[in-house]
């Protein structure tokens, strides 16, 4: 065996080393699971990564105004984070309408090229929304903010929201 080899195994022997083996073995299986994580969800992982961010920010920046306005409760906060557990559901939801509607499309014999749209459209939509209420929220704390951003995303939002309530109003006649 070559010098050098028998100095870089050498490396792991001790408890530094089962110590380095360990990092190194955890340091492996998070690369795989976030590359087959990533490779799974194709279109929708960068998406979903801004998606989970923001949500997080949300939930800090939210605590942090629930903390200075001493109405930091346990119930809310697990209802915050329950809230954004059913947002990754909303997500599966709209991914899997689309994973049956083009299997639906491909078994009519018609050739589609979109992969995720309403999965991809939750997602754009749930981030918005977490955008507006990370703003919101630093509003209530106190932080000066980009009044021309808070203005198109309250815009965003409302015109959304009158889509959508326009919507239910042909519905009804």
């Amino acid at each position: 065996m070559p010098r050098d080899k028998a100095l870089c195994m050498s490396q792991y022997a001790g408890k530094e080393g089962k110590d380095l083996m360990k990092q190194t073995v955890l340091k492996t299986t998070a690369a795989v699971l976030g590359a087959g994580l990533v490779s799974y969800l194709g279109t929708l992982a960068v998406p979903m990564l801004m998606l989970l961010g923001v949500m997080l920010l949300d939930y800090i920046t939210g605590m942090i105004k629930a903390y200075i306005r001493a109405e930091l409760n346990s119930k809310f906060g697990i209802k915050g984070i329950l809230k954004k557990l059913c947002y990754m559901v909303m997500v599966a939801v709209g991914a899997a309408v689309d994973y049956l509607l083009r299997g639906a499309v491909i078994g009519a014999g018609i050739t589609l090229d979109v992969k995720l749209f309403f999965g991809m459209l939750v997602t754009v939509w749930l981030t918005i929304n977490e955008l507006i209420s990370v703003m919101e929220n630093l509003a209530a704390i106190g932080v000066p903010g980009f009044p021309r951003l808070q203005r198109i995303l309250k815009r965003l939002r409302r015109t959304v929201a009158d889509d959508e309530s326009g919507a239910s109003d042909e519905k009804k006649e």
